[in-house]
Parts: C-alpha cells; structure tokens; sequence
C-alpha cells in the first residue's frame, strides 16, 4: 500500500506511528505530492492526497516529536509571486485549533521568512528544543548545497548558521536529519568519500561544540544508487530511508519470462525510489560513536 512500483518517498509519522505523511513522485522525481495514510486494525489505508498539497511541487514533510508542528517546502506562491525554488513552510495545530483555515487539522502553510532565500530550500528536520536543520543551495556556501541550523530563540526562528567545513564541503550535502537531543546528524551527500553511487548516507556526531569528520554508513544502508530521505522513528527503533535500488544493479540469477520481466519492472524495486526501514541497531552509531572518540577524528 505504501511502496508500491510508482516512485515513492520521504516518509514522516505522527508520534503515535498511526498516520504516515510520504510522497509520491512523477518518475522524473521533478513534480513530488504530499500524500497521508493511516494504520487501521495493523494495515495502512489507501493513501490520500493531503488537503495542502497537489497544485504545487511539494516535499520533505517533518512532523516535530510532540506532533504540534508540521515542516515541509514547496514551490508554491510566496505572496501572491510565483516560485521556481523550494521554500520552508510550517504548519501547526495550534493554528488550525484556533481557526486559522485549518487544511486537515492543520493551520494554513506559513513561509518562514527568515529562513529561506532565493534558491532551494530543503528537508527540513526538527530537533527536541525547536532548531531547525535544512540544506540549502545559497550563495556563501561551500559548496552546491550546504547544511544550515536556524535556531529557535524565544519562539523565534533565527538567520540561519552555515554546520561549517567540518560538514559542509566543495562536493554536495542536502539532507539532514537530527537526532532529537541534537547528538548525532545523519545525512546524504553525492561526491564524499567512499561513495557507492549518486547519494550515499553519512553521520556526523556532536562533540562539545564541534561536529566530528563524517563518515558513510556503509553497504548495509548504502547502494549504487540514490540512498537518501534520512529519518528515525518517533519511538527511535527504527532507520527510515528512501532509495532508487534496483533488480538490474547487478547481473539477474537467471533468464526472466515476459510475465516474470513485467512483475519486476511493475514493483518496487524496479529503479523508481522506494521508502525502506531497518532496524536502527543496523547502523552501528554507538561504535561509529566510540571509535571517532577514540581516534579523535574531527
């Protein structure tokens, strides 16, 4: 129901685990929708399209812990002009409690001005004490797209604050997820080191005031393909990520049918990105953790 032979991706859960907010794409992954599907008696519904989306491009949902606030970025009208990059917008309940144009329990979509310029914006990710984290493609950065933090100071987003070179480089960073208590940040890159294919995932832990030198997830997380969409679950067990694997990455254990050709080319799989989890002990962050301590890799 959710991963299906269409393209899919960049899930995001209520804090209960029983309302999932994902994408689905055009197979050029060049117009993304914001859908909604809800576990029911242990099966997900048929997703919907959310109330807010489906005119324009939209992406990157991220619902915070406490389930109040909803990020997500879209090439939708800013004050009445039209867009051709990816803004943050922000949605609360709060809003839509106090009868602000509620779009299915939600408040309208609001721009963060602060926060976005005029090239793309992307996958913005919350932590515990409100500071937000997104990719950006500004000028001033090191490279294409960069990591950003707007910190939130009094209820307020602040002008955002480029992670620095020992995240940022000259190649391309664009997809942070950070950890709740802000202690770890995961996220995809295309021209690090020992990468596997075009997007390959990376961590980075917080030591004091300082990020340690990333380091790649390696081949149980990482493909020769897009592995990208970093997320961990609300309850913290398990590692969300988005990926364009497929069945022709590697030579077939035998002769396909016509029959047995069309089921693979019509299920995930099949080339088009698919949403995947594992169990986050799968990648190894109290070692990956201790062994950078132990080195003092920064």
């Amino acid at each position: 129901m959710i991963s299906t032979g269409d393209d899919e991706s960049h899930p995001a859960f209520t804090p209960d685990g029983k309302t999932l907010y994902f994408l689905k794409n055009d197979p050029s992954f060049n117009h993304w929708t914001i859908v909604v599907s809800h576990e029911q008696n242990g099966k997900w519904s048929t997703p919907e399209v959310v109330p807010f989306s489906g005119q324009f491009s939209d992406a990157d949902p991220f619902i915070t812990l406490d389930g109040e606030r909803l990020f997500f970025i879209s090439t939708r009208l800013v004050n009445g002009k039209a867009k051709e990059d990816t803004n943050i917008w922000m949605m609360s309940r709060e809003g839509a409690a106090a009868g602000t144009k509620p779009t299915g329990g939600w408040s309208a979509p609001e721009h963060l001005d602060v926060v976005n310029s005029d090239a793309n914006e992307w996958f913005p990710t919350v932590s515990k004490n409100g500071n937000l984290y997104f990719g950006s493609e500004r000028p001033g950065g090191k490279g294409r797209c960069d990591l950003y933090v707007s910190r939130l100071v009094d209820g307020k987003y602040q002008p955002p604050e480029n992670l620095g070179e020992l995240i940022n480089t000259a190649a391309n960073e664009v997809e942070p997820f950070i950890a709740p208590d802000e202690s770890y940040i995961i996220f995809a890159g295309t021209g690090l080191p020992e990468s596997r294919g075009a997007y390959d995932l990376y961590v980075s832990f917080r030591r004091e005031s300082a990020w340690t030198k990333p380091v790649n997830l390696g081949d149980t997380i990482n493909s020769a393909g897009w592995d990208f969409c970093p997320k961990v679950s609300p309850d913290g067990k398990w590692f969300f990520f988005t990926s364009n694997r497929s069945f022709a990455d590697k030579p077939l254990e035998k002769r396909l049918s016509y029959r047995e050709l069309l089921q693979k080319l019509h299920s995930p799989g099949n080339g088009l990105r698919d949403i995947y989890k594992i169990d986050i002990s799968a990648l190894n962050l109290d070692s990956l953790f201790h062994c950078q301590n132990k080195t003092g890799t920064m």
